[in-house]
């Protein structure tokens, strides 16, 4: 990952240089993170240690959690020191790093919410044969292959970036190490490389999301076979989906289906679907879901129990 150029180090200007809106979004962001630890890790705790989470839509749910925590880390930390201490350098090969992590997570998940989605089709449309096709060892294989298939589209990204000329400015326009800021920066033409980043990201992005309306346009019509009660914890199970998906792929799709340019709208998205949207999963997923508020209540329970006792016998 050494540059083929006199480049050394990044210079990121964030999200704003006004003092008093570091501060503000220094409280925000940190508050989110704190709320995306807290909820996608208590989503894992649960489903490993809850008898009655054992089916396969918890254990995809608890690799998009576990996912969404490794993904936000990639990232928060590094904003959220930035705005408080007001440094921006980044060195070259932490920023091929930053950009090959978040590429990986963050394909994994695509890939991931793909498999959620299957997941869902066989419950309502295959109920007889649930259990059958999607027993552990399928769920480990759709595991396996969407983190294959996040760890090539995260290889391809890093193999058409790290080797390029970078021959100042080192200046990104961004809070983060990402495809389109850094090709503005190489002094070649990026016209091939840019359709490539586009073919690879973007098309991905929208092709697996026509793949996922597809298949919950096929959803929708299977509902009407079922019950009053059926379809109501099915729409609720599946509105969840819906929303994650809709919430990671829109911006995803108008961030790298197209050429490669930048617009002042970019942060933004990428707050979004960086920051914001592993933050909300975990809301999303848990409040709409009666199970696992349950489980968790009687995680909560048996924890306190357990520190209760634990003090009784102290005293």
């Amino acid at each position: 990952m050494e540059p083929r150029s006199n480049v050394i180090h990044f210079v990121l200007l964030g999200l704003t240089q006004n003092p008093m809106e570091r501060k503000v979004l220094f409280v925000v962001f940190l508050v989110f993170y704190i709320l995306t630890m807290v909820g996608n890790l208590l989503i894992v705790m649960t489903v490993t240690i809850s008898k009655t989470l054992d089916s396969p839509m918890y254990f995809f749910l608890a690799n998009l959690s576990f996912m969404d925590v490794v993904y936000s880390s990639v990232i928060s930390p590094k904003l959220i020191s930035d705005l408080f201490f007001g440094g921006t350098i980044i060195s070259f090969k932490f920023c091929m790093i930053q950009l090959f992590t978040e590429h990986l997570f963050g394909g994994s998940e695509v890939f991931l919410l793909l498999a959620m989605a299957y997941d869902r089709y066989v419950a309502i449309c295959k109920p007889l044969h649930y259990l059958l096709i999607m027993r552990r060892r399928v769920c480990v294989v759709l595991l396996v292959v969407s983190w294959v298939g996040g760890f090539i589209h995260s290889v391809i990204q890093l193999s058409t970036v790290c080797g390029l000329p970078f021959c100042g400015p080192n200046v990104i326009d961004h809070f983060i190490c990402d495809m389109y800021p850094l090709l503005k920066l190489v002094c070649t033409d990026t016209y091939v490389i840019g359709l490539l980043v586009a073919a690879n990201g973007g098309l991905t992005c929208s092709t697996l999301f026509v793949l996922l309306l597809i298949s919950y346009a096929v959803l929708w019509r299977s509902l009407k076979s079922l019950s009053q009660e059926g379809r109501q914890r099915a729409l609720s199970t599946c509105g969840s989906h819906i929303t994650v998906v809709i919430f990671f792929f829109v911006p995803c799709i108008f961030m790298y289906a197209r050429p490669a340019r930048t617009f002042s709208i970019d942060k933004s998205l990428s707050v979004f679907y960086t920051v914001i949207t592993p933050m909300l999963n975990s809301l999303i997923y848990t409040l709409r879901n009666s199970e696992m508020t349950n489980a968790m209540k009687k995680l909560w329970r048996r924890k306190v129990s357990v520190l209760g006792q634990l003090f009784h016998s102290i005293l």
